[in-house]
């Protein structure tokens, strides 16, 4: 004799075999930490490369330090007085400061005026624009090597050529005094810069509708009156962003100088990063070492927040 189990109610038969629905609040949940789960592996690289050796270089400034690297304890910043109290460290310091303002300024000068150069239309502009990368993609070692031969004084391409147009009789010496090699190391800094900040006002000159130059041409505006009115304010963000990382990126840079003359003669061609290269790899004073690069790292953490705070301020007066 068979026995036939009852069916279930139709209502009951439906919520069981209807799929569990997601917590409404787990949702909200993942889609809020989502953005950080994404970008969590750069946080950790940087955490590993960038935050970790500069809390280490912080750390080597305010302790005793062996040639070797090994820490024997707070020495009370006599590292910070040791270089302060070095001759050298205040030319060395004016050499960076004039190294950094040369560079940046004319740069940024040059590369403005270049970027609305290339910024019009004419026979052949992809082609000039490809030329003007090729400083800036080219290695800095590579470029001072070729800075270095062309003005070398016997073999320099610099004097070859003026030779051969007759300007010059006989080869002159373009790099008499540690002066004049700092100032061939400022001109190579300027020439590899400005194609930096040249497609970096490009690509803000080139977001600006055209509209508002039909409009000013309209009221009678000239040229300069469109430049001043028109393009600078409406450039102002990348000239911003071009000009902080500039003086983050000429104030550290090593290349250049360490290839020309390695800071030689007597420190009088030296910037902070040769200067600080020198005392933690040549004599090895790696606590002294470090406390030029904490000192170096509070001038660039002032100038560019005044920089930047300066500028942000002048721009909400503006509108």
């Amino acid at each position: 004799m068979s026995t036939k189990t009852p069916a279930a109610p139709a209502g009951q038969q439906a919520q069981q075999s209807s799929p569990r629905l997601p917590n409404p609040g787990t949702k909200r949940f993942f889609r809020t930490i989502e953005p950080y789960i994404w970008i969590a592996p750069s946080i950790i690289l940087m955490a590993i490369f960038i935050v970790t050796p500069i809390i280490k270089v912080f750390q080597l400034s305010i302790n005793k330090v062996t040639r070797a690297g090994k820490l024997k304890g707070f020495n009370n910043f006599e590292n910070f007085t040791n270089v302060m109290k070095d001759p050298a460290f205040s030319l060395v310091l004016k050499n960076t400061i004039l190294w950094t303002v040369a560079v940046v300024v004319i740069s940024t000068l040059l590369g403005f005026i270049l970027a609305l150069l290339l910024n019009n239309q004419f026979k052949g502009r992809k082609v000039a624009r490809a030329i003007v990368v090729f400083p800036w993609a080219t290695t800095l070692v590579i470029q001072a090597s070729a800075w270095k031969f062309i003005v070398d004084t016997d073999y320099g391409t610099l004097n070859t050529l003026l030779m051969e147009l007759k300007l010059i009789s006989a080869p002159i010496n373009w790099t008499s005094s540690p002066t004049a090699w700092f100032a061939w190391e400022i001109a190579c800094g300027i020439f590899v810069t400005i194609p930096f900040v040249c497609f970096c006002v490009l690509s803000g000159l080139q977001s600006i509708d055209n509209s508002y130059y039909e409009a000013a041409t309209v009221d009678g505006a000239g040229y300069f009156q469109k430049l001043f009115s028109i393009t600078l304010p409406l450039v102002k963000s990348s000239l911003t962003v071009s000009t902080v990382l500039n003086i983050i990126y000429v104030f550290n840079s090593f290349p250049i100088i360490w290839t020309m003359t390695k800071g030689d003669p007597a420190n009088h061609t030296d910037t902070l990063v040769t200067y600080l290269y020198k005392l933690a790899f040549y004599n090895g004073k790696q606590g002294e070492a470090s406390a030029v690069s904490v000192i170096g790292f509070l001038i660039l953490l002032v100038c560019a927040s005044v920089y930047m705070i300066y500028t942000l301020r002048k721009g909400d007066e503006d509108l």
